[in-house]
């Protein structure tokens, strides 16, 4: 707005002509002056000078919002960008609706805790037709760890929406949605990006896995971050993908050690700055996402997968409009099953670190 020109800003025109006379073309012309200058270089009187800028500044300077006016919009907004529901009731509630298009939601967990089950549960939910709560579309299953199972997949389907499944050639359809990739290295991954990209909007589709960014980087990411993170470039192009085709974005994250000498950890996960400091031993003990904290504030939504106990826990970890809490489940045919839609509240620390007690 600041190049916006003078003479289409409905001045009176004898006061525009001036303001074209001095070669004053623009607001940002006009509005780099002190009204003293203006009244010396248009030789017009200060009454005059303060109304013609008083207009400039009204038309080009942005309107004020109350609070109420930007939540309305933000709800609008999120409204016209959409959700996945993941099916599963108190997640969705939290998350106001499910997993977010347009940005980057990450799931982070030890082995063996139900990530690529939540992630297989999501492709066969975006697969789904419309009618049925799908998205109807695509899926691209960046498949890091050849973990990836149709058989699993298909079985969650006929689990979860038998009256879908039991019709004839509709479980090989809803398979054949999903296109698998399976880069054996991070430059091969790299390629596979811009293929990526193509794919996004040229075949309708819906959504993306990539399972698991961590383990592109593996033998390259040891206890500490590394000077220069390996993902740097990839991290600001998924976010793009996320963004500019506004689907959702799912990635899943490894975990490691806390090391002792770590003097803090992501701003996000930090009650007090005191806590960590005073007693670094408090959670030597505890599992922490991988790939740093580069990584970390690139993400939107954060959902930590860990066992307490032998049992499983689900937990917002990071959202800009969701609660923390956390819910117990169980993995069955159907996929991830909550045991209670009612969530457990986290408190501070608790909400990011992550536990691995009596995982089978």
């Amino acid at each position: 707005m600041a190049n916006k020109p003078i003479s289409e800003m409905g001045l009176p025109k004898s006061i525009a002509n001036v303001f074209a006379a001095r070669n004053i073309i623009t607001a940002k012309d006009a509005l780099s002056l002190s009204e003293f200058e203006l009244m010396e270089l248009l030789d017009v009187g200060f009454e005059e000078v303060m109304l013609a800028v008083a207009h400039i500044s009204e038309i080009t300077c942005p309107p004020y919002h109350t609070a109420m006016s930007l939540l309305e919009q933000r709800n609008q907004n999120e409204y016209l960008a959409g959700h996945l529901p993941t099916r599963l009731k108190g997640v969705d509630a939290a998350l106001c609706g499910g997993i977010p298009f347009g940005v980057v939601t990450e799931l982070v967990g030890p082995a063996g805790i139900g990530k690529t089950q939540f992630c297989l549960k999501l492709a066969l939910l975006a697969s789904l037709p419309t009618s049925y709560g799908g998205l109807g579309g695509r899926v691209i299953y960046v498949d890091v760890e050849s973990k990836f199972s149709s058989r699993r997949m298909i079985e969650m389907g006929f689990s979860s929406f038998p009256e879908i499944f039991h019709t004839e050639g509709l479980a090989q359809e809803m398979a054949g949605r999903v296109l698998v990739l399976r880069p054996a290295s991070l430059s091969e991954f790299t390629e596979s990006l811009q293929q990526i990209r193509v794919s996004l909007l040229q075949h309708h589709v819906k959504l993306l896995i990539i399972d698991s960014m961590a383990a592109l980087t593996s033998g390259e990411y040891g206890q500490g971050p590394p000077r220069h993170h390996p993902l740097g470039w990839h991290i600001s192009f998924i976010k793009s993908l996320a963004e500019c085709c506004r689907i959702p974005v799912v990635v899943t994250n490894q975990v490691r050690s806390q090391g002792r000498d770590e003097a803090s950890r992501y701003i996000f996960q930090v009650q007090s700055r005191t806590d960590t400091m005073e007693d670094p031993s408090k959670f030597d003990s505890h599992l922490v996402a991988a790939l740093g904290i580069h990584w970390a504030h690139a993400v939107s939504i954060r959902l930590v997968l860990e066992s307490r106990s032998g049992q499983r826990l689900i937990k917002i970890a990071k959202s800009s409009i969701s609660p923390s809490v956390g819910f117990f489940f169980n993995i069955t045919s159907s996929g991830i099953s909550l045991l209670s839609d009612e969530g457990v509240e986290m408190m501070g620390p608790e909400a990011n670190t992550i536990h691995c007690q009596g995982l089978i």
